[in-house]
This record gives structure tokens, sequence and C-alpha cells, in this order.
């Protein structure tokens, strides 16, 4: 992918959409951790845990760059996507039950440990936008990095205020879950030289998570 050309700047601009939508879990772990210590360590808990928990989710996504290429797992990484985003859509999570130890390096170890279990969606979709691009990755994820620091619980804010901001997101994650789908090697068949099977399919995708959003939470 070229740098700075169309596509790189639509797949970078997807996997901060991403990083932005998914972000909220990481900030509810981080928020939870952190909420029974004193002022002083709670700042150091959330830079910490912050960075700690970008940083292991750098490493994993990089090695899911790199496990996308083997043939067959883009497919299955774009179907685990889909369904992803039909999670985020109808979710409510509950993070209330969390158990932390007390003490400043037991909540940052808790945020680490908590984010790597529940950061796979995100690592999933943002190596699935980033398109084989090492480089996307590092971007995307540098960039997120003031998002899960200080933007999270306003993000969070916004979707209990707008909750069409999480349909937005849903519906960028089927996308990506559709883009991945066509990349894969073993469609190229159906999708190779097929704009208009390429275009209806991705539609097909992403109205197919709304509509079913929809549907399950009436």
């Amino acid at each position: 992918m070229e740098l700075f050309s169309i596509d790189f700047l639509t797949a970078l601009l997807a996997i901060i959409a991403i990083d932005l939508v998914l972000a909220g879990d990481n900030a509810i772990v981080i928020g939870l951790a952190a909420r029974n210590l004193p002022k002083e360590q709670q700042k150091r808990v959330i830079w910490w845990g912050s960075f700690g928990a970008i940083g292991i989710r750098t490493l994993m996504t990089i090695c899911v760059v790199w496990l996308l290429k083997i043939p067959g797992l883009l497919a299955i990484g774009g179907i685990l996507l889909i369904w992803i985003a039909f999670k985020l859509f109808i979710d409510d999570s509950n993070h209330g039950n969390l158990s932390v130890a007390p003490g400043m390096w037991a909540a940052i170890r808790t945020i680490l440990i908590a984010d790597t279990i529940m950061g796979i969606d995100n690592v999933i979709a943002v190596a699935g936008a980033a398109h084989g691009s090492f480089l996307l990755v590092i971007l995307g994820l540098l960039i997120s990095v003031p998002i899960v620091v200080w933007g999270s619980t306003l993000f969070i804010q916004w979707t209990e205020k707008y909750p069409w901001i999480i349909e937005i997101g849903a519906a960028i994650l089927a996308w990506t879950a559709a883009k991945m789908l066509i990349s894969e090697q073993l469609l190229q068949p159906i999708f190779q030289n097929n704009t208009l099977i390429m275009w209806s399919f991705e539609i097909i995708v992403v109205l197919g998570v709304i509509i079913a959003g929809r549907l399950y939470k009436k």
C-alpha cells in the first residue's frame, strides 16, 4: 500500500475510528482498577496501565497481521469481526465485578491482564483494517494513546448521549470485516476484478449487521 495514498489514509482513519469505538472497555477497566487508590497514585496507574496495555496490544496486533497472511485465516478473522461488530451493537458490558487487589502495582497488573484478554476484538479489527501494513498498525495505535488516556471517558459519555455513534462504529467494523473477506486469497475467484460484486458484498455485510442488531434489540 503506497504511503499517504487514498487507500492508506482511508485505512488509517478506519483504524482510528476502531480504536475510538473499542477504547471504552479499556477506559472502564482502568477506571475501576484505579478507583480505590489515593489521588496521587491514580494518575500513575492510569498512565502506566494505559501505555502498558497499548504496548501489549501493539505486539499482539503485529503478530495477528503476520498470521492473517496465511491463507484461510483472513476469512476466519473477517467472520470473527462480523460477530464482534454485532456484539458491539447489542452488548451492554458490565465490569462491575472486576476484582482488584490493593496497591498501585496490583492495579496496573490487573489493567494489563484484563486489557490483554478483552483487547482481542481491537487486535483483530486493527489488523484487518491495516491490510498487512505494519506501519499502519504502529501509526494507528500511536494515535490511540491520547484517545485511551484522555478521550475514552468522554467518548463513553458521548455514546450514552448519542447511541448512533455505536451504530456507526459497528458499521465500520462490519465494513472492515467485509474488506478482510474480499482480500482473502481463497475467495479471490469470487471477487477478483468484479467491482460490483465487491461493493454489493460490503453493503450486504454492513446492512446485515445493522439490521440484525436492531432486530435483536427489539
